[in-house]
């Protein structure tokens, strides 16, 4: 990294450690758009402080971080006592920049790719194609949009755990980009224990890491997950004083039966509120798979020779989808949008998507406090605004996918599409 991007680290970390510890840390800590029953820094305190008087946190309702990440934080309280936000600060700017590199790998690779499929490309999408000026101008976009989105530094300020998940995720990217299979099985096995979703990034780790195709590669990456997934579940099985199994159920089931209904930026906890009991398996089984496997085959095979886009869309859609969301997991894959800048043109739903954003972002905590403080309003209008702003989310997602697809097609078939002696416009439907 050179001097100026050092700089931009300094400033983006000076901002997280002075919201850090202002009054506004407080505010964001207890905002249920920042904080879930997942990520509160309050419940993975009171798991801390359990376990330093010997009692098993996962016997209650209260805790549902995983003893590897408790007993991390036990230490880190015990030496850093009330300077604990700094850890919560240097592990953000540490996210940001394993992006950065991220990012600087993934150009080199396009251009290496783009060299060798030049002579195939049509003559009039130069402006399509990555150019030189992007090894430098794509990773300091990446960087930028993640140190400077004000949904990541309020997640860093609010120091909820999501900011251990943002790292795990980019070092999974950084193994991906630059093939580190046990790199990349290390950070799944952790953030699949953490937050279950993360498991679906094998589909593109078999794309990058399978290149012959062969079924016995596939098995391999499927055994070695398990066997590292056995390993985890056995080292937090011997940090737990009592010997209890009971964290599982504190962790993944909590996650998977979705127990708690406390509301977030979510669409879990509105349904479920509302369902009857009879009607709540066989809609959790189908939510749950919604924000899992019902995707995965179909993106799998559309962009099986686009592995890193794949793992972007993944991330986004179980960010959108999960059952405990919060906007710590949107900021992270908001990070990714500029390594698709050779796409931009064609996304059609920048306008709306904006909109979306803004607007449902400010109307959340009015809405909330009209709802809960004045009683001026009920769940619905808090729900409208969640909703609207899933949409969002969902419109841009679908547009990156869509803007992928027409620009391949265009870098091969040129941009202007003539029928009939006259321009044709291309519409994915």
């Amino acid at each position: 990294m050179d001097k100026h991007t050092i700089k931009w680290l300094i400033l983006g970390a000076g901002i997280r450690l002075y919201l850090c510890f202002s009054d506004w840390a407080h505010i964001l800590g207890n905002r249920v758009e920042i904080a879930t029953p997942l990520n509160s820094f309050k419940r993975v305190n009171e798991g801390v402080y359990l376990l330093k008087q010997g009692i098993n946190p996962y016997d209650g309702d209260m805790v549902h971080e995983i003893p590897v990440i408790l007993w991390i934080l036990k230490f880190a309280s015990e030496y850093l006592n009330s300077w604990l936000p700094i850890l919560y600060v240097f592990i953000d700017i540490f996210t940001g920049c394993i992006l950065y590199h991220v990012s600087k790998i993934f150009v080199r690779r396009k251009f290496k790719v783009q060299s060798e499929e030049l002579q195939k490309y049509a003559k009039d999408t130069e402006e399509l194609q990555y150019q030189p000026n992007d090894e430098s101008t794509i990773p300091f976009l990446v960087l930028m949009a993640y140190l400077f989105n004000p949904l990541s530094i309020f997640n860093c300020a609010g120091l909820t755990s999501t900011v251990f998940s943002n790292m795990f995720l980019s070092l999974a990217l950084y193994a991906l980009v630059d093939h580190h299979l046990m790199l990349f099985l290390f950070s799944v096995v952790i953030e699949s224990h953490r937050n279950l979703y993360p498991v679906i990034l094998l589909a593109p780790a078999v794309l990058v890491f399978n290149k012959s195709g062969k079924v016995k590669a596939i098995l391999h990456i499927a055994l070695s997950f398990v066997v590292l997934s056995i390993a985890m579940f056995r080292l937090n099985y011997a940090l737990m004083g009592d010997k209890s199994w009971n964290f599982i159920d504190g962790t993944l089931g909590f996650i998977f039966f979705y127990r708690d209904l406390q509301p977030n930026i979510g669409l879990f906890w509105y349904f479920f509120t509302e369902m009857f009991e009879h009607f709540r398996t066989m809609f959790l089984i189908t939510f749950q798979m919604n924000a899992t496997v019902l995707y995965l085959v179909p993106l799998s095979l559309k962009l099986r020779k686009e592995p890193i886009l794949l793992a972007t869309i993944l991330i986004g859609l179980m960010s959108i989808f999960r059952a405990y969301p919060c906007v710590g997991d949107v900021s992270f894959y908001l990070a990714l949008l500029p390594l698709w800048k050779r796409s931009w043109k064609f996304m059609v739903h920048n306008f709306i998507v904006f909109c979306f954003f803004v607007v449902s972002l400010c109307m959340l905590p009015a809405l909330w406090h009209l709802w809960i403080y004045s009683g001026s309003a009920n769940a619905n209008f808090y729900f409208g605004a969640t909703l609207a702003f899933s949409t969002g989310q969902i419109f841009l997602v679908t547009d990156l996918l869509f803007a992928y697809v027409k620009r391949e097609f265009c870098l091969f078939n040129g941009q202007k599409i003539i029928v009939q002696g006259k321009e044709a416009k291309i519409v994915l439907g």
